[in-house]
């Protein structure tokens, strides 16, 4: 939740005083940065030295205050062309030293100034790498940034914080899909058509499908079997999307359906956790989670070691030294995160579905994981032959 002025700030108003608050009671003091006001949300960190538009426009992040670990943000100011859907989805933003003035040939306003269009409250001028290795300690939590003239005792300001809500048992993705059907059209000669599902989808990752020949019918998260069949797709794709994995009953059902009819699927992050479900693992929330375009995933299935952009904070509870045996036949982690172990990916051996638990479109990049999409075609290939 998010109140703010929504005019540009004045010089007085960038000065301003604003304080993170923490729900264990740790308060970090800075300046207002973007709008002025309160908002609230789970505080996470994102290790990305670029990409910030991306990442403040990705559903995911929905109800989350970011903290960036790069030192200076802002440099390249803000365009109209790499937002990865219609908003800025963070709850707040928080940064340690916001660039004066942006440079960069495609850019056409700064960053400061989309913050206060669109009214994000953030805050600058924080010690952002003792904030991150608290939350790495301590575990990502409940936060809330208020800035203003005059800003309420700091008993209070942790009180308010801690009546906010839990990121475990919120239901999100809903409030982050599109809410009617659209099509992003085959670039070229049209080889397949993908039904996607909307669990809080970025705009890239249609595009790599298009790029392969793949007409993609996006639809709500919560379009019934009838509607994906309507489409007579050659393949179905959930997306990413933000909240607990373990609330969204509708969308572990319509991927049990798509699994029985045993049609090719593909699903990545909040798509890889519902896969989980549907096989009959469990999910679990993540200490602080992974987010940041530098994680190192190994595909298990070739051994080969990618660098790759995440940002989850929930994973798959699935065994890491066995196949295992599930309703739709056998099934194995195909990736893991090296840093902690965690399973990055699931395939079922017996028909044509995997998934992966980060995001092989990457717009701001690391490219290493945009094979999956081959994958995924020639799962479709496959079954068409």
């Amino acid at each position: 939740m998010t109140t703010s002025n929504q005019g540009r700030p004045s010089e007085r108003t960038r000065v301003l005083p604003a304080v993170l608050v923490l729900e264990d009671g740790r308060i970090f003091r800075g300046r207002a940065y973007g709008a002025v006001g309160e908002t609230f949300g789970e505080a996470v960190f994102s290790t990305g030295m670029t990409g910030y538009q991306e990442t403040l426009t990705d559903p995911s992040y929905d109800r989350q205050i970011v903290v960036a670990t790069a030192p200076q943000v802002g440099n390249t100011g803000w365009n109209d062309e790499d937002d990865e859907s219609s908003r800025i989805w963070v709850s707040g933003y928080v940064v340690r030293d916001p660039s004066r003035i942006p440079s960069n040939w495609r850019a056409t306003r700064s960053l400061d100034d989309e913050l206060v269009k669109q009214g994000v409250v953030g805050i600058s001028g924080i010690d952002t790498r003792a904030l991150t290795r608290h939350l790495r300690e301590r575990g990502s939590m409940r936060s809330g940034i208020f800035s203003g003239a005059e800003l309420p005792k700091d008993a209070e300001l942790v009180a308010r914080v801690q009546a906010q809500p839990q990121m475990k048992g919120a239901s999100l993705y809903e409030e982050v899909a599109t809410k009617a059907a659209y099509v992003v059209p085959a670039i070229g000669e049209k080889k397949f058509t993908v039904a996607a599902i909307d669990l809080g989808i970025k705009g890239m990752t249609p595009h790599r499908m298009a790029e392969r020949g793949i007409e993609v019918h996006v639809l709500p998260a919560t379009a019934t079997e009838e509607d994906v069949y309507a489409v007579s797709p050659d393949g179905v794709f959930f997306s990413n999307g933000p909240g607990d994995p373990a609330t969204a009953e509708g969308p572990v059902a319509l991927m049990t359906a798509v699994l029985a009819r045993k049609t090719p699927l593909f699903g990545i992050c909040f798509g890889n956790q519902i896969l989980g479900r549907a096989l009959g693992f469990g999910t679990y929330k993540l200490k602080y989670g992974h987010r940041g375009i530098n994680q190192p995933v190994q595909d298990r299935t070739t051994g080969k070691v990618e660098v790759t952009a995440h940002n989850h904070g929930f994973a798959v509870d699935a065994p890491l030294d066995k196949v295992s045996e599930t309703p739709f036949g056998r099934a194995e982690v195909s990736h893991v995160c090296l840093n902690d172990q965690v399973v990055e990916g699931l395939q079922l051996l017996d028909q044509p579905a995997f998934s992966v638990q980060y995001h092989p479109e990457a717009a701001a990049g690391p490219h290493d994981a945009a094979y999956l999409f081959d994958r995924f075609v020639s799962l479709m290939e496959g079954q068409r032959a």
